[in-house]
This record gives C-alpha cells, structure tokens and sequence, in this order.
C-alpha cells in the first residue's frame, strides 16, 4: 500500500526542524523570511505561515514585533542542571536481551538521580534518525546509543555531529559506527563466533554450518571467527554451509536454508548449526523437530548471548555469553565519567570476551 504524502506545511515543518536540530540553525539565530521560505520551497506565504506559527507554539521558535522570527533556545535548556535526563536508543526495548540491558541501565541511572528516557529504532535506519531528532529536542544530559545496522554504514552521521557541536555525550552498546570516537562497549563477536566453531570441531563435527545475521557489525564478526576457526584447524568448509541474511529475511531464510540442509542425505547434511543468536537457534530447533529429528542426536545447536531462550525448552542450549545488564549498568557508569569531565577525560572503550556456556544441545561425534 502506498504511503500517504505529508501535506506541505507538514513536510516545511519536518525540514526545519531537521536545521534545529542538526544545529544549521543555533538558538537566537534568525530565521529566513516568509517570503524566502515561500520561495525556497515552492510554497505559499499562507503554508509558510501555518508551519512557522505551529513551530512557534510548540516553543522551536519566538516572534519579535518589526524584527521576525528567530530560533528558541532547546526546550527546557533553562532547567538542563535540575532535569537530568539520560537517553537510550537500543534496535529493540521489549524483546530477546534488551530488556535486561535496558534494567542494568536504568538502575545505574536511577541510583544517581537521574530519569531515562527510552527509544527503539526497530533496526531502521530511518526510525535511527527520527528517535535522534526526538530525543536530541529533549533537555538531555547524554546518551546511550546502540548503532542500528551498523555494517551498513552511518546514513546519520549529521545527527553525531549536532550532537558533537552540542556537548551532549554519548556511548555506544553492542557495536560502534567506525568514523566516530565515542567510547563503547562491545562483545569479542569474532573470539565467539571462533570459540563456537573451534568448540565443535573439538568434538569431531567437521560438516558445520553458520548462521550469521550481516547487516550488523555482531554478525559479522561472529561470522569472521567462525571462518577463522575453521582455517586454522585445517577444516575445509563447504560454501553452501555459511548462510548469511539481513534483518528483513530473519524469519524465513534461516529456517529455509535449514530444511534443504537437512533434507540433504545424512553423510551429506551438517552434524551442527552454529548460529547468531539464541533466538535464532531456537527457530532452527523448531525446523529440525518439524523433519522427525532431534538436538543434540541428529544435529548439535549452539546459539550467541546465552539469553533466557537458551533454557526456556527442554533442550537447554549451549550458548556464549553476553552481560546484558552488567553492560547496561557499565555504560551509565561510562556516561557519568564522560559528564563528570565535561568531555575532557575520555573512557576508555571496553571490550567483553563472551564464555562458553555448554549444556544439552551439543554431543560429541
């Protein structure tokens, strides 16, 4: 279905709001004229009018008599030092390990005072950007940002940037955009993507397949070490058994690729499923029931982030660990350094390396 046009005050209005809030325009400065507006965007003064008047009632902007009309200071700038307010922007709030991110957050925040103000961009770009744009509208005094599909690149970066002018700082969870220096935390995705596989092999699996989501920088990685694994043992590995797949296809390519690997005859057909998450493994788990097989006895599973999916089946599931709210916790924590100083002491990034925590998804060749 197509989507509806926005009427033309409403796209006039969504346009200056992006200069407010990218910093094109500061607070105080002068706006453009009606009539250069009008001009500018093909619009009637009467549209240039309705937006202005709409952007003046919700406090963006103030009216002078015989002078026009400027740019209002960020609301609530006034009380930044007694609302204290800290953002997080996570691709998800209410499924799979975010929540528990979410509380180890939240109780560092509360502990000092401080609100939370959350957003959820649904790993989209576009939603990257408008939760930015909302949030950045806000008298914050920082942000915890987790990049949305970051091995796809920063569409956004002029949102970092107006961050950047404004003082507000930032840190960023589970992955980072490169061409940014911002502290971060993140998990050694490639050491578990490698222990997963040099695991298997250990115990005689040499037909393993990979399941790596790869439009964000875990998958990735996870997918490097698993490749890694199997080069420096020495272990060919056959191209039809690394499946790689974006957000938009999670939930059908996997589980596909997973019935015609398994339909395969059984000298021929993977003995183990190393896959990108927990939640993942447990859609393959499904697809190797939905045959007449079973894990660990037909194929072994080992999923990433040892969430509570990994035990909430009868097959308990071997799974690399991620710290989900000790991350969170740490990455207030990290914030507060960085507001402390004002920008002048930086965190130093840190890194967790995920363990292995084996269970009954697994058996021995």
């Amino acid at each position: 279905m197509k989507e509806k046009a926005l009427p033309k005050y409403a796209q006039l209005k969504k346009e200056i709001l992006a200069w407010l809030d990218l910093g094109k325009l500061q607070p105080n400065d002068q706006m453009p004229s009606e009539n250069e507006i009008a001009e500018q965007f093909g619009l009637s003064r009467q549209t240039v009018r309705q937006t202005l008047g709409e952007l003046e009632t919700e406090g963006r902007l103030y009216r002078m008599q015989g002078k026009g009309t400027f740019v209002a200071e960020p609301r609530g700038s006034e009380q930044r030092a007694e609302v204290q307010t800290i953002g997080l922007v996570t691709t998800y709030i209410s499924d799979y390990i975010f929540p528990h991110i979410v509380r180890g957050a939240e109780a560092a925040i509360r502990a000092r005072g401080y609100s939370l103000l959350l957003s959820s961009t649904d790993n989209d770009k576009g939603k990257e950007r408008e939760s930015l744009s909302i949030l950045t509208g806000q008298p914050l005094s920082g942000l915890i940002i987790e990049p949305t599909k970051s091995a796809e690149g920063n569409p956004n970066l002029d949102y970092f940037l107006a961050l950047n002018n404004r003082r507000i700082p930032y840190v960023m969870i589970n992955a980072k955009y490169p061409e940014i220096s911002s502290p971060s935390l993140v998990i050694d995705d490639e050491a578990g993507g490698a222990a997963a596989a040099e695991y298997l092999l250990g115990l005689g699996h040499r037909r393993i397949a990979g399941f790596f989501k790869t439009d964000d920088q875990q998958g990735v990685l996870r997918l490097k070490g698993f490749l890694r694994a199997h080069q420096s043992a020495g272990q060919a590995l056959h191209p039809d058994f690394v499946i790689a797949y974006r957000t938009e296809e999670k939930a059908k390519k996997p589980a596909a690729a997973a019935e015609q690997l398994l339909g395969r005859p059984e000298e021929e057909r993977p003995t183990a499923f190393v896959c990108y998450n927990d939640e993942l493994a447990l859609q393959l788990l499904e697809v190797v029931r939905k045959l007449g097989l079973s894990v660990p006895n037909d194929v072994s599973l080992v999923g990433f982030d040892d969430s509570p999916l990994a035990t909430a089946t009868e097959v308990k599931l071997t799974s690399l660990s991620h710290p989900k709210e000790e991350m969170g916790a740490a990455a207030a924590q990290m914030l507060f350094e960085l507001i402390a100083s004002g920008g002048a002491s930086v965190p130093a990034s840190k890194i967790y390396k995920p363990e292995l925590v084996v269970r009954a998804s697994v058996r021995q060749l």
